[in-house]
């Protein structure tokens, strides 16, 4: 008898101290944060040219991330990709650095866009990001990513229409992705039902999304970037609807709840601009210095390739010669900043980058247009011909034929370089005294 009660005062008092301990209650509201961004389009860092312009940049990044991972170290961080592009020649070395710099970033899920893979899907590969694709056809890439923090579980997807893919005009099967969302349906619904916040990523906008995508089991859906500017998140069936910016500009932070079944009931959002007060992390000074020496090697040997194709007559006449017979204009453009755009270029160590020397000098990447300072030091500069175009056979013809531009408008001429990316706030008639000639 006595050995019967002492068993169950041992099975109270097991009971009691199991009602101690705290178990996550599947049926509370669970908080968490999520850090997103969108496409960096290739913007390793911001064009400095103007105030308003130079916003983002990773090295910005990662000095705000790490601030916000010291506050809060169980953060979600996802991109919904659209990092790389392939414009130049440098875009490829320029891509490699990006993804280095994200690989500091340390980001839970990488989604990977149509553009992420102009340089092949190795290129991606050997960096070892995160990088989701839930259609892709082989294993090349995770079809999803499972995120644990604390009570709350995040998997994140990434759909890559199919209808974008670059070997659509291919005649026979290439494209490396598949168009039955069956798959995704299934992947999204056991998600959910194992009590995870599901994420999809894709580049379609809300209709199409809606039109296309399997949305039932989808707590949060990222749609395409908005140029530049986050836009608030709308609550659409149940289904909380994200939108990033693009350029890497800025980032944003969800703090959200979330109820039994993963779906979001409450949710506060944050755009966090990535000005020049911000800093840059120190940790990343080793790995932009690497790029800078990079992208000065590749620089200095195009510079001895094209001295050594250089041959001819250049098209380009230089200041000098416009001077002659346009001595006001060429006395007001002497009092203008651009007559001494490329000294900007060496004030902050950028005298090598290509996407910047574009813009400072006369016909650079064209044929007799400027090479460096040691070979071409007359179309250094922000010129005459920067902007009406070669007058070589306009200065032969003592004005006869025309210059190369002589019937653009004036402001698609300034827009050749005062555009949205350096520019933001350009606009011809504020300018235009500046240089009224």
């Amino acid at each position: 008898m006595k050995a019967i009660w002492q068993w169950s005062c041992f099975l109270l008092c097991a009971a009691l101290l199991v009602s101690c301990i705290a178990v996550p209650d599947a049926a509370q509201p669970r908080q968490a944060m999520l850090v997103y961004s969108g496409n960096l389009d290739g913007e390793l860092e911001p064009c400095g040219c103007s105030e308003f312009g130079n916003q983002g940049g990773i090295k910005r990044r990662v000095k705000k991330i790490d601030e916000l991972r010291a506050v809060n170290p169980g953060l979600f961080l996802v991109s919904a990709g659209g990092l790389l592009i392939s414009d130049l020649p440098q875009d490829r070395l320029t891509s490699d650095y990006i993804l280095k710099g994200f690989a500091a970033l340390d980001y839970d899920a990488v989604g990977v866009q149509w553009r992420d893979l102009a340089f092949g899907a190795e290129f991606l590969q050997r960096h070892k990001l995160p990088m989701v694709v839930s259609n892709w056809s082989s294993g090349a890439f995770a079809a999803e990513r499972q995120i644990q923090r604390d009570n709350v579980a995040l998997t994140y997807f990434q759909w890559l229409d199919p209808a974008q893919a670059p070997q659509g005009g291919m005649q026979g099967m290439h494209s490396p992705v598949k168009d039955d969302v069956a798959e995704l349906a299934a992947r999204l619904k056991l998600a959910r039902e194992q009590g995870a916040v599901t994420l999809l990523a894709t580049t379609l906008s809300l209709a199409d999304a809606q039109q296309q995508l399997p949305l039932s089991d989808v707590s949060i859906l990222i749609i395409e970037s908005s140029y530049e500017l986050y836009v608030d998140p709308k609550l659409v069936d149940g289904m909380l609807v994200l939108q990033p910016g693009s350029r890497g500009m800025r980032l944003a932070s969800l703090d959200f709840t979330i109820d039994e079944a993963g779906r979001v009931t409450e949710w506060q959002h944050k755009v966090m601009s990535l000005p020049p007060t911000v800093g840059d992390a120190p940790r990343m000074a080793a790995w932009y210095e690497a790029y800078n020496s990079e992208v000065k090697i590749a620089y200095k040997a195009s510079v001895a390739l094209r001295k050594a194709q250089k041959s001819g007559e250049s098209p380009f006449a230089g200041e000098q010669a416009c001077k002659v017979c346009h001595q006001a204009e060429h006395q007001a453009w002497s009092k203008s900043r651009h007559s001494e755009a490329f000294y900007a270029l060496m004030d902050v160590n950028k005298a090598f980058d290509p996407s910047c020397i574009t813009c400072h000098t006369v016909g650079f990447n064209r044929a007799g247009g400027f090479i460096d300072p040691e070979s071409t030091p007359d179309l250094m500069h922000v010129q005459c011909e920067s902007c009406h175009g070669a007058a070589r056979a306009h200065v032969a013809s003592s004005g006869q034929t025309a210059v190369e531009h002589a019937h653009k408008p004036k402001a698609e001429i300034c827009a050749q370089c005062h555009n949205a990316s350096h520019s933001p706030l350009f606009k011809v008639d504020d300018y235009w005294p500046k240089i009224r000639h």
